[in-house]
Parts: C-alpha cells; structure tokens; sequence
C-alpha cells in the first residue's frame, strides 16, 4: 500500500514519536519551515510535538494522541518526524494500526524512527519512508543532495538511480551553520559481487533488531536491507548486531544488503566491514554494497520501507529505487 505523491499546498505534520521538538533551537525550526514552504508545502505542528520530559521525549500517550490524529486529519498528506531519539518503541503495543491503514500518508524520518517506520509496514503494508527528519530540513549548506532525493521519491513518480553526493559531512553542523567540515565521496563500494531486486527493509540496525522476535518485525523474505548505524556502533558492535540480524528465521531468504556511511567516531574502515562481511558464511552469495549515502551523516537519501530496490554489485555499483509494489 502506497500513500499518494505529495503536491504543493499540501500540509505536512510535524510530529514528535522519540524526542521532543523544543531540543532544536528556535532559528532552525524556522529554517526548516522556510525549506519545506520553498516545495510548497504548509507546515503545521502536532499537539504534545514540544512536550519534554527527564528524557527528552514525552509521555506514550501524547505521542500516541499525536500519531493518531495526524493519520485522522484529512488535510495531512504527509509526516515527519522532529528528530530521533532512544524510545520510538514505546508506541509500538499502543497504535491503533486500524487508523493507519485506513488513512495512508507518507512518514518519513531516520535513526531512532526505524522501529515505527518498520512496525507500521509489518502491521499494515503502508509503505514509510527512511529520510530527513524536520530537523534536517534546517540545514542550510550541504543539503542540495538530501533535498533532491527526497523530492525523487515523496514528489516525483518516476524509479531513480541513486547516484552518490560530491562530498559529505560528519559534524555538528546544527551548533554551527557557518563553519563545517566536508569530506570527498569517494562513492560506493562492492564487498560481495552480484545483483538481485527485493523489498527494501530496513533502516538504523541496532533499532530494527529491538523488533526482533516481535510481531512488529517484518518479513525479510526476498529482501534486500538498508542498514546503518551511528557512532555509537564501533565495529565490534555492528558486527554483533549484524550476527542478530543474520540469526533470524528467515534470514536466509535476503537477497542483497546495501549498508549506508559510518560516522567517524565509530572507527569503521573499509578493510573491517570487509572483514566483518567475508568471515560470514551466510552472506556469501549476497551482493553486498557499502558506503551508501544514508545513515547518520550528510546528506541522506530517502528509501522506502516496503518499496523496492534492485541493485548490482560489482567493479561499479547500481542501485535503483522504485515504488513498486512486491
């Protein structure tokens, strides 16, 4: 199930399922709003979206209240998230996926926003998108690549061919616009050769294993997974939820994984993932590619959770997204 395209004067909800909008400064929430208001779209807030508490989130039932009534409103075609967080799934045992599925919208955001993203599709076959938070929308130098591949999936229509960004950031760009940090993209890479099409799953590694075991994990069958993690996840940690992952029943029906850019401080180089890849027996045979730009640096690609990918593995890379149904 596909939410329809969004179209200028369209609303857009701002809401907040893991922390609460009042930890982004004031200047870049208007930033974000000038940005969205260029594609055309209004931009307006959920209730409880700058309730904070000891945890910088809020109660389950505001982000429920919140959840809800942004699927309930018929105005809102389309949904992003504040920011991420630690707590996404809190919500998952207290949706009402009934609302949902009768009230299809696009939902997008990333990183902590990988466990509802992906309950929602395992519980209703809505298609959820893994992309740029609200938050992100504030970025004014840099974000040329993260507003372009936004456009391609929630706007326009046509399949796209990923192409990688000219350069990439790893700083804390939203203490400081004026003075960042920027990388040469030396562009994706093959660990394993081949080529395969499949359902995109995933998102934020670590958070998609809390649905291990849950009726809130979704099929990995004829699968191909995005998966990526934060600075938190040294090698040594990903390695350990790769394991996880690859420990699920139906694990052995993926077809491809494309894992998208570590951040620096998680000392990932390209010699350790490839380590990490070849001395697992169950992904010989999968293409696996890497250095994607998604995940927890700039800028981002959005890909849709129940969508489709092919992809080809090999001297070069191909990727290619579509909404396509399975």
């Amino acid at each position: 199930m596909r939410a329809e395209k969004l179209k200028p004067r369209d609303e857009i909800r701002v809401i907040s399922p893991s922390e609460s909008l009042s930890i982004v400064a004031a200047e870049n929430i208007e930033q974000a709003v000038r940005q969205l208001n260029k594609f055309g779209f209004e931009v307006t807030f959920s209730k409880h979206a700058n309730e904070r508490d000891d945890f910088d989130s809020s109660a389950i039932e505001s982000r429920i209240e919140d959840l809800h009534a942004a699927f309930l409103d018929p105005l809102v075609k389309g949904i992003l998230t504040s920011i991420g967080g630690f707590n996404c799934n809190q919500l998952l045992r207290e949706i009402d996926y009934s609302i949902i599925k009768s009230n299809p919208k696009r939902l997008c955001g990333y990183s902590d926003i990988t466990a509802l993203s992906n309950a929602i599709y395992a519980k209703t076959g809505l298609i959820t998108y893994s992309g740029p938070h609200f938050s992100t929308f504030a970025m004014r130098y840099g974000n040329d690549y993260t507003l372009e591949y936004f456009q391609k999936l929630m706007i326009e229509e046509k399949d796209f061919t990923i192409g990688h960004s000219e350069q990439w950031s790893d700083d804390l760009w939203f203490l400081d616009q004026e003075n960042r940090t920027y990388e040469k993209n030396e562009g994706p890479y093959t660990i394993n050769n081949g080529e395969a099409m499949g359902t995109i799953i995933g998102g934020n590694l670590c958070t998609l294993n809390l649905l291990q075991g849950t009726e809130y994990m979704p099929s990995l069958a004829n699968s191909i997974l995005f998966l990526e993690d934060d600075y938190e996840s040294s090698p040594a940690t990903f390695e350990r939820d790769l394991q996880s992952l690859i420990h699920q029943s139906d694990f052995h029906k993926v077809n491809g994984i494309v894992i998208g850019r570590f951040q620096k401080a998680s000392k990932m180089t390209r010699d350790l993932l490839t380590k990490i890849i070849k001395t697992k027996k169950e992904l010989a045979g999968i293409p696996v590619i890497a250095d994607v730009d998604f995940g927890h640096t700039s800028p981002l690609i959005t890909f849709p959770i129940g969508g489709r990918a092919k992809i080809k593995a090999f001297e070069t890379t191909e990727i290619i997204i579509s909404e396509g149904l399975s």
